[in-house]
C-alpha cells in the first residue's frame, strides 16, 4: 500500500487525483489497502490503495 494512503483514517477528506469531477470525499474506512470513500459527486467508492494515491484535502 502507498505510504500516504496508509495514513488515511475515517473522517479525513481526500480527492481522487484522476477524478477531480468526483469532488471532495470523506474516508469511511481503510482496511488492508482497500479505502472506502464517500465522494460528494460520485457516492461511495472502494479504492485499491496500491493503485491510486489519494490526495489529502486540508481545510482552512
Amino acid at each position: 500500500m502507498d505510504e500516504l494512503n496508509a495514513l488515511l483514517e475515517p473522517g479525513m477528506l481526500v480527492m481522487h487525483p484522476e477524478r477531480p469531477d468526483w469532488g471532495t470525499g470523506q474516508v469511511q474506512s481503510n482496511i488492508a489497502g482497500r479505502i472506502t470513500v464517500n465522494f460528494r459527486e460520485e457516492g461511495k467508492v472502494v479504492i485499491d490503495g496500491s493503485r491510486v494515491t489519494l490526495m489529502p484535502v486540508i481545510e482552512d
